[in-house]
């Protein structure tokens, strides 16, 4: 700490004293992808000309570290490939605001992928518009999957990646606190977005996930897979995909304002269906919404292995969705669940209850099997309903349904 505050010293000292001779601050150094041949009128295959312009802007001496691709049409039959194998920790990025890269490629492989085997810093991706054919594989792939480096302080802003043939959007591995921003991920064979650990140790973690929209994809919306769970949802919506607007296998940290609709395409009728999200761990809801006219039958269907939180949530339907409700919630015999302020209907399944407060049914409702560790407690009484239907209370924790003392003969 003494070293580093004196570092921070010495800039500042070093920044006054160069104060009134410095030069403004010199804007972004960037290039542009004509520079390299690249047309972007539809027709020409700029394959070639945007994998130089790429290979020249991420060149680890280059001194134009940003690619500016300008309006246009721009026909791949090739992959590009951003590949570091150097540390890169000064901001970089491709800025390609109506920019439109067409994807003829035939061979399963991404339209554009970003591999890390090194350190990589504020690496920036604004304005890129994919449109595959549905021969390709991922969108965007983006790959740290190592254990000694790492992708992070990323950001990928105004994104549009729509019909590819593998996932709009994949992360893997060290990739971390960075942020997706108004992306909008649709009509994608895949997922609409895959967030995974690496197959080689790389842990995926503090992605925070901005107004994104996860649409008409042929598998889930969103998809948390291999163990990683540490991403984050706010106000993004999930609709009308062929399975599960979210898939979260090992918990999810925080879903605020976000709205499932009409997911379960592909399940053919609303007996069939299921609901908005898939989750097996723990997550925080905030206001999220759930709505179905068709297939999608609640907001959440839940294995809880920790603690689940559900505040001013919402679950309902019309038409042949009618039934459709809150949550469908079963858990481990020490895991949590508590429900406040929530609209719609709230299914326990396999013995596991929870705790709901206000609500439509207004009051608070408590579990009444003398196992469950969300017992009603008062001080250190707990209390519950026995075989017989009668209330019981007993100062600690109850060792059997008949444990305790009978409250009342009501």
């Amino acid at each position: 700490m003494t070293s580093r505050r004196a570092l921070l010293g010495a800039g500042a000292a070093l920044a006054m004293a160069a104060a009134p001779d410095a030069a403004p601050a010199a804007p972004r150094d960037k290039q542009p992808a004509t520079a390299f041949g690249a047309i972007g009128d539809g027709l020409a295959d700029d394959s070639a000309a945007l994998q130089r312009a790429l290979d020249a802007t991420f060149a680890p001496d280059s001194r134009t570290p940003f690619l500016v691709i300008p309006p246009g049409t721009y026909r791949l039959t090739r992959p590009l490939r951003v590949a570091f194998r150097e540390n890169q920790t000064r901001p970089s990025g491709i800025i390609a605001h109506g920019a439109r890269l067409v994807s003829r490629i035939g061979d399963g492989r991404p339209v554009l992928s970003v591999t890390a085997q090194a350190t990589v810093r504020f690496l920036l991706i604004e304005g890129l518009d994919i449109q595959g054919s549905g021969d390709e594989g991922h969108g965007l792939s983006i790959d740290c999957d190592d254990r000694d480096h790492y992708l992070y302080n990323f950001c990928l802003r105004d994104v549009t990646i729509q019909n590819c043939g593998g996932d709009g959007v994949r992360l893997l591995g060290n990739v971390f606190e960075g942020q997706i921003i108004n992306g909008y991920f649709r009509k994608n064979r895949g997922n609409g977005a895959t967030f995974a650990h690496g197959l080689n140790g790389g842990i995926l973690s503090a992605i925070h996930v901005f107004g994104a929209v996860f649409g008409d994809n042929g598998g889930h919306g969103a998809a948390l897979v291999h163990h990683c769970y540490d991403v984050a949802f706010h106000g993004c919506y999930f609709l009308l995909n062929a399975r599960f607007g979210l898939v979260a296998e090992n918990g999810c940290t925080l879903l605020s304002n976000c709205g499932f609709e009409n997911n379960h395409e592909a399940s053919g009728d609303f007996a069939r269906g299921d609901a908005g999200i898939d989750l097996r761990g723990f997550a925080t809801l905030v206001g999220c919404t759930a709505y179905s006219m068709f297939n999608q039958t609640r907001l959440i269907r839940a294995y809880v292995v920790g603690r689940l939180v559900m505040i001013g949530c919402s679950g309902d339907g019309d038409a042949r969705a009618k039934g459709a409700g809150l949550a469908s919630l079963a858990g481990r015999k020490d895991a949590s669940a508590l429900v406040i302020g929530c609209a719609g209907a709230v299914e326990y399944r396999d013995g596991f209850d929870g705790v709901e407060m206000g609500g439509a049914a207004g009051g608070a409702r408590f579990p009444a099997d003398w196992r469950s560790p969300n017992l009603l407690r008062i001080g250190e009484h707990r209390l519950w309903v026995d075989g017989r239907g009668r209330l019981r209370a007993k100062n600690g924790r109850p060792a059997a349904d008949d444990d305790g003392g009978v409250v009342g003969q009501a």
